[in-house]
């Protein structure tokens, strides 16, 4: 049976139409004007603007003043193209790692509006799309915007390789992270790994000091490590009284004070938000909506 050239061309069609149907979207054009936030939504790769970022003012953030400061500055000095540092805000639960981020990205930005010069973009990467970071990274590395990329509970786990997308990104790969783009990430972990993990591995190689050393050296690619701790009673009762003074609850101190250390106890922790959760439900039993006064 003979084919003609009518024929072969047909069938190559076809296979070529199956290729592009099998090969991932490419990214689509984003309007950076149009937020100064945005999700990065990797199935589709693009970016979807978010209009209303959910933050907490800078000023109820209690008990991490230091670490506060050091991350508006380091920040700033990047939103103002100078020299600044990956951030992984590591530490105990609830106590604002990102939090801070985006209280951050608000007061640089109105400092940033107030001299005249281009909003700092905030993008959010979820951790299970690491892997397609190169992707977002070409994305905003012609744009004539500066971007703050954010992931929020940054981990990795024994068979986990996606971690290797972001250690090239942020400093090993050909390209590299794009002079416009730096990256923060919260993390319970400060090395991003389980401690368990760390210690299996090193007690079966035969170079226990090497054993880890490729995935702990991600952690060395921030350069701006920033400790959270568990905070003390008073941090925990400034925190309750910023809250309750902020949204106005028609509630005595003392009351406010005995019941938010009973709300602490009966969850066995401490923390900003404990603190949060409190407020929420004192305030619906109060019949006060949450909104700013």
């Amino acid at each position: 049976m003979t084919h003609t050239s009518d024929d072969l061309g047909a069938v190559l069609a076809r296979i070529a139409d199956a290729l592009d149907r099998l090969a991932p979207p490419g990214a689509a054009a984003v309007d950076f004007t149009a937020a100064d936030a945005y999700v990065w939504h990797a199935e589709g790769r693009r970016l979807e603007p978010v209009p209303r970022v959910s933050r907490v003012a800078m000023e109820l953030l209690k008990g991490i003043d230091r670490t506060r400061d050091m991350l508006v500055d380091n920040t700033s000095r990047f939103a103002r193209g100078l020299p600044a540092n990956n951030a992984l805000l590591w530490g105990a639960r609830g106590m604002g790692k990102s939090s801070l981020v985006k209280a951050a990205h608000a007061e640089v930005n109105a400092g940033l509006v107030a001299d005249g010069l281009p909003p700092l973009k905030l993008v959010e990467i979820h951790r299970e799309d690491i892997e397609t970071l190169p992707a977002l990274m070409s994305l905003m590395r012609p744009a004539p915007f500066r971007f703050i990329v954010f992931c929020d509970d940054l981990s990795f786990d024994a068979d986990d390789t996606s971690y290797k997308s972001l250690k090239a990104v942020l400093e090993g790969g050909i390209e590299g992270r794009p002079d416009n783009v730096i990256f923060y990430a919260t993390s319970n972990r400060r090395h991003l790994l389980p401690r368990d993990m760390m210690e299996n591995e090193r007690s079966t190689a035969i170079n226990p000091g090497e054993a880890v050393e490729e995935k702990v050296s991600l952690s060395d690619r921030f350069g701006l490590w920033l400790g959270f701790h568990k905070c003390s009673q008073d941090d925990y009762l400034e925190m309750v009284r910023g809250y309750a003074a902020r949204f106005g609850l028609p509630i005595d101190d003392e009351t406010l004070r005995r019941e938010s250390l009973e709300w602490s106890t009966t969850r066995g922790a401490r923390s900003g938000r404990t603190a949060w959760q409190y407020v929420q439900d004192v305030a619906g039993r109060l019949g006060v909506p949450l909104t700013e006064r």
